[in-house]
């Protein structure tokens, strides 16, 4: 008989618990225009996931929990997008000035929270976000934002790689599609991170705040 796949894994010590750490932020990843606008070409009809992110953003910004954010930038055609600009040539909607790289309406950064520009899926990746959260004593990343498959799953590998405990909130996570969406929250939890629900952010972001 051949092997379920719940057995399989289990077999294989995966899903195991990771538990929160001391210390947390929330991470907006990408939450743009280009993603929420009909006739971009990144659209991916995602405003339940925009919803969700609003409702956390509320709850972090009540609690006092720091809020960091990330954004896609290019130099007009894309000269500091490297392999990844050639790879995809919709990123061309986050070149200068492209009013699709502005971020989509109620998860606006606030004046006091940082953004990173990013020119690659990671959050991490050429930017300074290890550094901040290191410096401000966090271990633990509530993340939401787009999408699932790129450049969430992206930066959840690269927090576990260098030592930060990912929450992947499942309803402030988006993709284009269910498929590779349940897919990638299926294989996070399997081996990156641990993927809650909103009301569990909620309820952790209320027992450590203050």
């Amino acid at each position: 008989m051949m092997e379920s796949l719940d057995d399989n894994y289990a077999r294989g010590g995966f899903h195991a618990r990771l538990e929160p750490g001391a210390r947390s932020a929330v991470l907006v990843i990408d939450m743009a225009m280009a993603y929420f606008e009909p006739s971009s070409p990144l659209f991916a009809d995602v405003d339940a996931t925009r919803e969700a992110a609003i409702t956390l953003l509320g709850a972090a910004r009540g609690a006092g929990v720091p809020v960091l954010h990330t954004s896609v930038r290019y130099q007009t055609g894309g000269a500091d997008g490297g392999v990844f600009y050639r790879k995809l040539p919709a990123l061309s909607v986050f070149d200068e000035g492209s009013p699709l790289g502005e971020f989509a309406p109620g998860v606006e950064p606030t004046p006091d929270e940082t953004v990173f520009v990013k020119q690659y899926a990671s959050a991490f990746h050429g930017t300074a976000l290890e550094e901040t959260l290191k410096t401000r004593a966090i271990d633990t990343l509530l993340i939401c934002g787009v999408t699932t498959s790129g450049c969430v799953r992206a930066s959840v590998v690269d927090a576990v790689s260098r030592g930060f405990i990912p929450l992947v909130v499942r309803e402030a996570v988006g993709d284009r599609a269910d498929e590779p969406h349940e897919a990638n929250l299926f294989d996070m939890s399997a081996k990156y991170a641990e993927v809650i629900e909103l009301s569990e952010a909620l309820d952790y972001i209320a027992a450590t705040s203050g």
